[in-house]
């Protein structure tokens, strides 16, 4: 059994742990990329965070760990087999972590289909890849930036989809691929296209801590780790044990969490004063801020929620000018959910008796000023 440095134990890097838990609350946001230098923590958090992940039932001789409560979503084969009365033996099991190599080809991750045993004997015979066995769990891709942009297209697909088809000379399988989907990389070594970019969901761009007491803290727990794994794994358990509870609580809450037309509209208009293509990112930050509200406890989302989301999911979709920084587009976006959240607590104050101005106003207003 590997033995994997405690996820509550990471010092600092807040935003990225908080985009890994709203993943692991709710999937379908669609990922998270987590760009920065080396030993930012990037891939101990990946890994970490499979680790208190809540455990789940599987049918016991299942490749695919289908959900056993969510029959709809059988493969072909269980389907068959359960309208044929047979009785599944469920196992309960850790939620698997599922490291996808760089050199990784198209079919080591969707599967193949044997098109000769199709074709000579007229059977249908599947071999699994690296998306079936993450189903249901977290598919880490390190270094993202470097694999294949057809194999991330492909992965960012099913991700979205939550569905693995493979197509082989007429021959068609598909099987169930829900995941946590989380991607690292330097940036000094390259850069993902602006298309792939935009598709994951969310992103964080990691530094290395800079307060000196907070880096003695990290010094001083790695150095318990290395001495002690199995020590330092129990001493933390409470506080894994903990977040653990929390994340299937928030699984629960989420379907309940209900939004209104007015945070439809703040978040819409955020985006359109932004200058943001496309409508992906309105979807993903509503996910992401649901998925904030039941982690937090509450049965709606408010501007907070969306605030939070905004600040993950906005950065790499905005309009960067050519001698613009990161920096400088952080600051832009800061300043736009500044003015949003005072604009709301202005209304809030008046009674909130108008709703907040249409996207097409606020662009007008926009290219006024």
């Amino acid at each position: 059994m590997a033995v994997i440095f405690p996820f509550t134990a990471i010092v600092g890097q807040e935003r990225m742990k908080r985009a890994l838990i709203l993943n692991a609350i709710y999937p379908q946001i669609g990922g998270v990329l987590i760009r920065g230098e080396r030993g930012t923590a990037k891939s101990t958090a990946a890994r970490a965070l499979a680790a208190i992940l809540p455990e789940i039932d599987v049918i016991e001789d299942d490749p695919f760990s289908c959900d056993p409560a969510n029959p709809a979503g059988f493969t072909e084969d269980l389907k068959r087999r359960a309208a044929a009365g047979e009785q599944f033996k469920i196992v309960r099991r850790k939620t698997r972590f599922v490291n996808l190599p760089v050199s990784a080809t198209e079919d080591r991750v969707v599967g193949t289909l044997d098109i000769e045993r199709a074709i000579q004997k007229g059977e249908r015979h599947f071999e699994p890849g690296i998306l079936a066995a993450a189903n249901r769990g977290v598919l880490y891709v390190d270094e993202v930036n470097l694999l294949d942009d057809h194999v991330v297209d492909l992965l960012l697909d099913v991700a979205a989809m939550g569905v693995n088809v493979v197509e082989r000379e007429g021959i068609s399988f598909s099987h169930p691929a829900r995941f946590v989907l989380i991607g690292s990389m330097n940036p000094e070594e390259g850069d993902l296209r602006p298309q792939l970019l935009d598709r994951f969901a969310l992103c964080v761009d990691v530094t290395s801590v800079r307060d000196p007491q907070a880096r003695m803290l990290i010094l001083e727990r790695n150095l318990a780790f290395e001495s002690d794994p199995v020590g330092f794994i129990k001493a933390w358990e409470p506080q894994e044990r903990a977040l653990t509870q929390e994340i299937a609580q928030a699984r629960e809450r989420l379907p309940n969490i209900r939004h209104t037309q007015r945070d439809l509209a703040t978040i819409a208009n955020l985006v359109a004063s932004l200058g943001v293509d496309g409508h992906r990112a309105d979807l993903v930050i509503l996910k992401t801020a649901r998925a904030h509200a039941a982690f937090v406890g509450r049965d709606a989302i408010t501007d907070q929620d969306i605030l939070l989301a905004a600040e993950l999911a906005l950065p790499h979709r905005l309009k960067r000018h050519p001698f613009q920084d990161t920096e400088q587009a952080m600051a832009m976006l800061s300043e736009k959910l500044q003015q949003i959240e005072q604009q709301a607590q202005a209304q809030a104050s008046n009674g909130a008796q108008q709703p907040p101005p249409t996207p097409t106003e606020n662009a007008k207003k926009a290219r006024r000023g």
